[in-house]
């Protein structure tokens, strides 16, 4: 893996003479219904089938993102080639185009290089003009990029597709003891790859904030062991062992701490640990179940699970509190019982799990609590994480019954947007990396 980035050394803008002051933009903030238009004619070059391959790829990210919609190529009216060499805006006009993207692929020495530029049809100018190279093998890798570089130029936002995800395989029967596996994939579900060898259960991966290692849950002669596994070379360190863990650790911001749940005593508290010396700090002082801790972006606060307002019913509500255990105010207000929350890389929304009536939830509110939405439900859905723009969760779906599966789904915030993550196996308890081309 190290090689995969490295090998992507050359980024350069181009067509610079071009005027840059388009006016189509989407305003995500306001929540997209009707997807924006984009003809991608199949980029041109020496390899047809590099080409058309790297140019779909790109088509499917951005689609896929539910802000984008394909312009039939079966309506177009100008050629690939000389739409590469110079757009004929009233063609795309006619074809009902918003945007028009243009690409050339050129394969030597073992590299792909593509040039692209973004069109703004209908005031007929460039919005973006880039060229990247890398290995022949990661040109999957430089297709998120292009997608990223065009959703990025269009909504003005960061995109999440050279982005990876960590989870966790399945196999076997679910009436016995299965074997797990930590895998990391591509958001799409392509280049799989097993960190762990099923041994051992393994549960909940965490992206370290650089993406370059993930912490996870072990169960090793019947007590949890926390690993951190390096995505690279796949060495592995032990964190800690820790008797009554109760859910798995998440790193602080800064990736300097871990936090994390042990069962003490009858109760359940919550606790940090400082990565550089071991040191472990208790948070919460209560005599109930405090749980499935995350922190705030900017590292000042902590969400986390607790059923202190109703012990006797077990009813679980969504808590935030200062980072040094202080100021725990309840921000979750409706009936069930709320769990995992997961704090937007944005800061501006908590996602959580639901259960109330029968079904489960993946609902999203404000950090106060406020303008609560339930997004997805299920026979039993779970662990929410996000995308690295804060626009869109991953979790886990299972199906009910012996011959029942487990997936990994995403969902945009409007939760119009649900799509299988496909996977070799039963998948799970998901982890999103962030952009890696930051």
């Amino acid at each position: 893996m190290a090689r995969f980035i490295l090998s992507l050394v050359f980024i350069s803008w181009f067509g610079l003479s071009c005027p840059i002051h388009a006016t189509l933009e989407i305003d995500v903030t306001q929540g997209q219904i009707a997807p924006t238009p984009i003809a991608i004619p199949d980029f041109v070059g020496s390899n047809d089938e590099k080409s058309r391959e790297i140019s779909a790829l790109v088509g499917t990210d951005l689609e896929h993102s539910g802000l984008f919609r394909l312009v039939s190529k079966a309506a177009f009216l100008q050629d690939t080639q000389s739409a590469f060499n110079g757009p004929r805006f009233a063609d795309w006009r006619v074809v009902n185009a918003q945007c028009l993207l243009v690409g050339r692929v050129t394969t030597s020495g073992g590299k792909v290089t593509v040039e692209f530029r973004l069109f703004d049809v209908y005031n007929g100018t460039q919005m973006l003009g880039m060229s990247l190279s890398a290995a022949e093998g990661q040109w999957r890798k430089v297709a998120h990029m292009i997608a990223d570089a065009v959703y990025n130029r269009v909504t003005g936002e960061a995109g999440y597709f050279d982005t990876k995800v960590a989870y966790i395989d399945s196999s076997g029967p679910k009436t016995k003891m299965r074997v797990n596996r930590l895998a990391i994939m591509d958001y799409d579900g392509h280049n799989n790859i097993y960190l762990t060898d099923g041994v051992h259960m393994v549960l909940t991966p965490q992206f370290h904030p650089a993406s370059k290692e993930i912490a996870y849950f072990a169960i090793v002669n019947k007590t949890a062991h926390v690993y951190a596994i390096n995505i690279f070379n796949r060495k592995k360190r032990l964190i800690g062992h820790f008797k009554g863990m109760t859910f798995a650790p998440r790193y602080s911001p800064d990736g300097k701490n871990i936090i994390m749940s042990l069962a003490k005593d009858g109760t359940s508290a919550i606790y940090t640990m400082n990565l550089s010396n071991g040191a472990v700090k208790r948070l919460t002082e209560h005599r109930v179940i405090d749980t499935s801790p995350c922190y705030s972006p900017d590292g000042t606060q902590i969400a986390f699970t607790s059923d202190r307002s109703s012990p006797e019913t077990t009813q679980e509500k969504i808590y935030v509190m200062d980072s040094n255990g202080g100021n725990v105010r309840c921000i979750s207000f409706g009936d069930g019982k709320y769990s995992q929350p997961a704090w937007s890389p944005r800061g501006d929304l908590i996602a959580f799990t639901k259960h109330v009536g029968g079904r489960f939830y993946i609902g999203v509110m404000n950090v106060d609590g406020t303008n609560e939405r339930l997004i997805a439900d299920g026979h039993l859905v779970e662990a929410p994480t996000w995308a690295p723009n804060g626009r869109v969760l991953l979790f886990t779906k299972e199906s009910g019954g012996k011959r029942g599966n487990s997936r990994l789904y995403s969902i945009d915030l409007t939760g119009r947007n649900l799509r299988s993550v496909k996977t070799p196996r039963d998948s799970s308890d998901g982890a999103w990396s962030r952009l890696l081309s930051e």
